[in-house]
């Protein structure tokens, strides 16, 4: 994930709004700034400014070698003495050495001997006047230290002594103002993001809901931002579309597999009347499977639609008619047969005929993969379970999970289409059961069909 393009839609708001808010900012100070300096230029912005020569005597005070206090020959000063002949000023020190010029006017002379007791004031001739004051005392920071200053208040605000209170200007004001406005870009971009995205939290989980079993579902559109809608809209179309693929899909294998139905029952009779052989068994092995398949198709596309017309059916029922179904065919492949019951009758709620395919199925299963030897048993507990056990080999235990897989075999090119093992799941999930296999105690497989809820005997 790159730094510079997060993938938190959260954190590339922060970002961007924080950025935004920087620039604007940095362009508002600038035009702000190059308005000033118009003005300053024009002469609009110089005034009166009573501070003037004070400022000019802070910046213009130093110490000789001696330490005695001296004023440097700066051009502001000399300005100040070229336009104000009768400047004055007193400058003195914690320490009491003293620095003066000009004469102090009469009115203000009496303050010159309190100075001690003097840390800042403007001095007027009279209270009520709104002029700027004839004096100011102040202690101040200087090159040559800390200094108190007694000077009347000539001169004006220049340009540049304007243009030198921006900084300050800008950490006092504008900068507490910046930090400000990130912090509560910081806060609230989160809080503001999570709120409008709340109603795409409810749609997405509702996505997550969405199985195939469940056709027609849309997304709705109602709680997401309207930015969001036409991805929704598109989530919807293609939703839709899915559903009418699957449909079409459906169509197809039902109607596919009931064309099947007559020529697998014309091709069975043909093998039928052939002269006993192990071509001839071979050939009944797979016209049956074909029976089966086409047959457990049907059942599942029928299923899909009326999973609620269950009805009781009976275990023992069910698996003593596989068993006597295909009998003759385990015969001829070579194994012995054989069926046990722990009860009369075990009764679940379910499909006969699909329950019968998935069975026969598993049976089917053991004849062809059961190494053509020993006994293929098909037992029926009073748990709800069928059993089904063959001397075969038996299945790997890490292969156990993926022989469900469609067109999934353990033998390439083996026989089958890989789908039996597939399609007896999908029968028992649409039952409310499941599919075990195991190990059968003679080491060969051991497939077994387990059913949530048996129904009480009578």
């Amino acid at each position: 994930m790159s730094v510079l393009r997060p993938r938190s839609l959260t954190w590339r708001l922060v970002g961007r709004l924080a950025g935004l808010q920087a620039v604007t900012l940095t362009l508002l100070i600038l035009v702000i700034g190059a308005v000033a300096i118009g003005l300053l230029r024009a002469g609009l912005l110089i005034g009166e400014y009573e501070g003037s020569t004070l400022d000019t005597l802070r910046d213009a005070l130093t110490r000789n070698e001696a330490g005695r206090l001296m004023l440097r020959e700066t051009p502001e000063l000399a300005a100040l003495r070229a336009e104000h002949a009768d400047l004055w000023f007193i400058v003195r020190d914690a320490e009491g050495q003293q620095l003066s010029e000009g004469m102090v006017p009469t009115q203000l002379a009496p303050i010159t001997s309190a100075l001690d007791h003097v840390s800042e004031a403007r001095l007027k001739w009279n209270a009520a006047e709104t002029a700027r004051p004839a004096g100011l005392v102040k202690w101040v920071d200087t090159p040559a230290g800390r200094l108190q200053i007694l000077t009347g208040t000539y001169g004006e605000l220049s340009m540049w002594r304007a243009l030198e209170s921006t900084p300050l200007l800008f950490l006092n004001m504008i900068l507490p103002i910046v930090v400000l406005m990130t912090l509560a870009t910081l806060v609230a971009t989160p809080f503001v993001v999570r709120r409008a995205m709340t109603g795409l939290a409810q749609v997405a989980a509702q996505a997550e809901r969405i199985d195939i079993d469940q056709r027609g579902v849309q997304l709705p559109l109602d709680t997401v931002p309207v930015e969001i809608v036409p991805l929704v809209k598109a989530i919807n179309a293609a939703l839709g579309r899915l559903d009418k693929g699957y449909e079409r899909h459906r169509r197809f294998l039902a109607a596919a597999a009931h064309e099947l139905r007559t020529p697998i029952a014309i091709l069975s009779a043909r093998v039928a009347s052939l002269q006993a052989g192990l071509e001839k068994t071979r050939l009944l092995e797979d016209a049956t499977r074909l029976s089966v398949l086409a047959g457990q198709l049907l059942d599942l596309q029928r299923l899909d639609q009326q999973t609620d017309t269950f009805v009781e059916v009976d275990l023992v029922g069910i698996a003593r008619q596989v068993v006597l179904d295909l009998a003759p065919l385990a015969f001829a492949a070579g194994y012995e047969m054989s069926f046990e019951q722990e009860d009369e009758a075990v009764v679940v709620s379910g499909d006969h005929t699909s329950l019968e395919r998935a069975l026969t199925n598993l049976v089917q299963n053991a004849i062809d993969h059961g190494q053509r030897r020993g006994t293929i048993l098909v037992r029926v507990t009073t748990a709800g379970r069928i059993e089904v056990h063959d001397d075969g080999n038996g299945i790997p235990p890490d292969e156990r999970e993926q022989i469900f897989e469609p067109f999934r075999r353990l033998h390439p090119g083996g026989r089958g289409a890989g789908l039996g093992l597939d399609l007896v799941q999908t029968i028992m999930r649409l039952h409310g059961g499941r599919i075990e296999v195991d190990r059968a105690p003679s080491g060969g497989a051991c497939m077994r069909m387990v059913f949530a809820t048996v129904q009480p005997s009578c």
